[in-house]
């Protein structure tokens, strides 16, 4: 697809996003847009009900504290994340599971899609670390996962804004293709020289998003997240798929093919069980992923 640069009304409806309901699907527009862009934006794909659950159980989530991860940012801070790798029966699993999430992935993907990994990410007033320039490909390439056939769904548990570091994104860079990463810090991040090229014509973009809104996009799309110097924390919910056809070949830290059976949306109000630590597959953390082990061998060789 030939890439062609979106002007700032276009820009302006993309970041309105669409409206979610239960009639939304997938339309040629809507995957029109994600072809061309990269991202979609689903504002209120949790309605209030839907992301209060969510909230209140990450903040009871044991299993979040104990195999939280800090990452050195290369700007002095740690960004926090936990991942793991399977959906369990909580309400994280079934959201993942979701019709509304796991169903649009696939159409948005082309094909059957399975769960990569989870993850949240947590910014602490005042102290949440920063993300730099990176493609999720920039990882997952090295995990043997041979085409980005990929996306991830990246939902704010708090409201994210330019004050607390939400996501900035170039539209339309996934058309680049995948970009060289290098090891900065504990991150992997793309080369600056050409992030700062695709700069020149894909517009950088910040992602302000409500509570229950969700960014969908495409593993290579170019994103970073700022430091939180604010009083507000900045908390996201992020699920990570792959399509089916693209079975990475070889095994790594994150799952192979696992079928993924998709549930109704309406389990995710019926769901009793708030949260769980069996059979999450909890991620040992950067140190321990292929990628930047494979980073750092990289850098040795040249």
């Amino acid at each position: 697809m030939l890439y062609e640069p979106a002007d700032h009304l276009q820009l302006y409806s993309l970041l309105n996003g669409y409206q979610y309901t239960e009639s939304f699907s997938v339309t040629d527009d809507v995957q029109d847009q994600f072809n061309k862009n990269g991202f979609i934006i689903l504002r209120q794909l949790l309605d209030t009900e839907e992301i209060t659950k969510l909230r209140v159980a990450l903040e009871q989530d044991q299993g979040l504290r104990d195999h939280c991860n800090a990452a050195d940012d290369g700007e002095g801070r740690a960004a926090k994340s936990t991942l793991w790798n399977y959906v369990a029966d909580d309400i994280t699993g079934i959201i993942a599971r979701s019709e509304k999430v796991a169903g649009t992935m696939e159409k948005l993907l082309g094909g059957e899609v399975y769960h990569y990994h989870s993850k949240v990410i947590m910014k602490e007033p005042f102290t949440g670390g920063a993300h730099i320039w990176h493609q999720d490909y920039g990882y997952w390439y090295l995990n043997g996962c041979l085409f980005p056939d990929m996306g991830t769904v990246w939902v704010a548990v708090d409201r994210a804004d330019k004050t607390n570091g939400c996501l900035k994104i170039l539209p339309g860079s996934h058309l680049a293709g995948r970009v060289d990463h290098v090891k900065k810090g504990m991150q992997a991040g793309a080369d600056v020289a050409r992030v700062e090229q695709l700069m020149q014509v894909c517009p950088m973009t910040y992602v302000q998003l409500d509570p229950g809104d969700a960014l969908f996009f495409h593993c290579n799309l170019l994103h970073r997240s700022e430091q939180n110097n604010s009083p507000n924390r900045r908390w996201a919910f992020l699920m990570c798929y792959n399509r089916r056809t693209n079975d990475p070949v070889y095994r790594h830290h994150h799952p192979n093919y696992t079928p993924l059976f998709k549930v109704p949306n309406s389990r995710i109000k019926q769901c009793s069980t708030i949260t769980t630590m069996e059979g999450k597959g909890f991620h040992a953390g950067p140190k321990a992923t292929m990628h930047m082990a494979k980073l750092e061998e990289q850098g040795k060789e040249q």
